[in-house]
C-alpha cells in the first residue's frame, strides 16, 4: 500500500528509511529522537551525527540506521511552535518534502515518518497531521515511484484532536442509526437528501412512523439495472469479469492507469496484475480503493464490486463510510483512509 497510517513505535517499524525528529545540534534529544538513538545504538549513531554538525530547521541529513530495521535514518529538524506566524508551516512542509526526495534519491522502496515536531516542539497535532498527509499525498501523486510511505503514530490523539475530521467520521458512521431512531421514536424523516438517498437505497419501504426493526434490509444491495449487468457478467468467464470491467471503465472515463493507481492507493505492480488478469480475485479494500480513485458513482461502484463477486454491506462501518463519501462526492482517498483509521477499519488500497 503506497500510503498507510499505522499505530506503532517507529523504532519497531521495518522500512528502508526511518525519519527522525532530530535536535538541531549533534546531541541526543528527547522523545522520538531519544528512542531512535537507543534502538539504533547511541554510541554509533551519535558519532555519525557529530560528523554532520548542526542541521537547520526544515533541513535533513542522513546516517546509517545501525540497529534499526532500516538502511538509513533521515534526520530532520522540525519547527518550534511560536503561534504559526514565524514560518512554522513552511518549515514543517520542507521536513516532509526533503525527506521524501532524499529517500527517492537513495532508492528507498519504503519510508516511515513520525508526526514531526509535535512533541517537545509543540506543533499542534491536528495541523501537523494535515501537513503530513498533504505532503505525502502530493509526493506520491507527483513522482513515478513504488515507494511505500507509512505515517507512524504512537498514540491516536493527533486524530482525535483533528476535530473536523473526527466529527466527519462520527457523522458518517452514525447517520444511518440517527435516521432509524428518528423513524422509530418520532416518525420524523431525515431532511438531508443524500441520507434519504442512502436510506431508501438500502432500506426501501421504511416510511415515517414504521418500526425500523421490523424491516429486513435488502439482501441484494444492487439496483435492478446493476443486477441485470451482474447476471450478464456471471455468464462470462469468472476469471476475466473484473479485469474486463475495470478496463472498460478506464476506456469509458478516459482515465490513465498511472492516475488511477495513484489516486486509489494501489501500487503500480498490483494494478498491473489487475489489468493483465493475474489478480483474479482482488481484495475488497483494493476494489473500494478503485471506486474512490476513479470517482465512481454509487451504481458504478456496485457494478465494479459485482464484477469481483462482491457487494456493499450497509452494516459494515468501512462500507458505510465509503458509500457516504461517494454520495457526498468525497474522493480524497488519504482523508478517507484517515477516517477509517479512526474507526479502526481496514484502509483502502493495497
Amino acid at each position: 500500500m503506497p500510503f498507510q497510517i499505522i499505530r506503532n513505535d517507529i523504532t519497531k517499524v521495518k522500512a528502508d528509511a526511518i525519519v527522525n525528529t532530530a535536535n538541531p545540534e549533534p546531541v541526543i534529544g528527547s522523545g522520538t529522537d531519544s528512542a531512535i538513538y537507543k534502538a539504533a545504538g547511541e554510541k554509533e549513531l551519535l558519532a555519525e551525527r557529530k560528523k554532520i554538525g548542526r542541521i537547520a530547521r526544515g533541513d535533513i541529513a542522513v546516517t546509517p540506521a545501525f540497529g534499526l530495521k532500516a538502511k538509513y535514518i533521515i534526520h530532520t529538524v522540525g519547527p518550534a511552535w511560536h503561534g504559526g506566524d514565524k514560518g512554522e508551516f513552511d518549515i514543517l512542509k520542507n521536513c516532509y518534502r526533503k525527506s521524501l526526495d532524499k529517500a527517492a534519491e537513495l532508492g528507498c522502496k519504503s519510508i516511515a515518518f513520525p508526526l514531526i515536531a509535535t512533541g517537545v516542539y509543540h506543533f499542534p497535532k491536528s495541523e501537523a497531521l494535515t501537513i503530513a498527509m498533504n505532503e505525502i499525498s502530493t509526493f506520491l501523486m507527483r513522482e513515478d515511484t513504488e515507494m511505500n510511505v507509512k505515517l507512524v503514530v504512537f498514540d491516536d490523539s493527533a486524530f482525535r484532536l483533528s476535530r473536523n475530521l473526527f466529527f466527519q467520521v462520527e457523522s458518517y458512521i452514525d447517520d444511518l442509526e440517527v435516521i432509524r431512531v428518528h423513524h422509530k421514536e418520532y416518525g420524523i424523516p431525515e431532511n438531508d437528501f443524500r441520507m434519504e438517498t442512502f436510506h431508501s437505497h438500502y432500506f426501501p419501504g421504511l416510511l415515517p412512523g414504521t418500526d425500523a426493526n421490523s424491516i429486513e434490509p435488502k439482501k441484494k444491495t444492487l439496483t435492478e439495472k446493476t443486477f441485470d449487468k451482474e447476471l450478464y457478467m456471471k455468464d462470462k468467464k469468472e476469471d476475466t469479469a473484473f479485469r474486463d470491467h475495470l478496463m472498460k471503465l478506464l476506456v469509458e472515463k478516459n482515465l490513465s492507469s498511472t492516475a488511477v493507481y495513484k489516486s486509489s492507493n494501489i501500487t503500480k505492480g498490483n494494478f498491473s496484475k489487475m489489468l493483465t488478469g493475474d489478480t483474479k480475485h482482488p481484495q475488497k479494500k483494493a476494489v473500494l480503493g478503485l471506486c474512490i480513485g476513479m470517482k465512481l458513482s454509487l451504481e458504478e461502484a456496485e457494478e465494479l464490486l459485482a464484477s469481483a463477486d462482491m457487494a456493499f454491506n450497509p452494516y459494515n462501518k468501512r462500507d458505510k463510510l465509503v458509500i457516504q463519501c461517494i454520495l457526498q462526492g468525497q474522493y480524497d482517498i488519504d482523508e478517507i483512509n484517515a477516517m477509517l483509521y479512526i474507526c479502526k477499519q481496514p484502509q483502502l488500497g493495497n
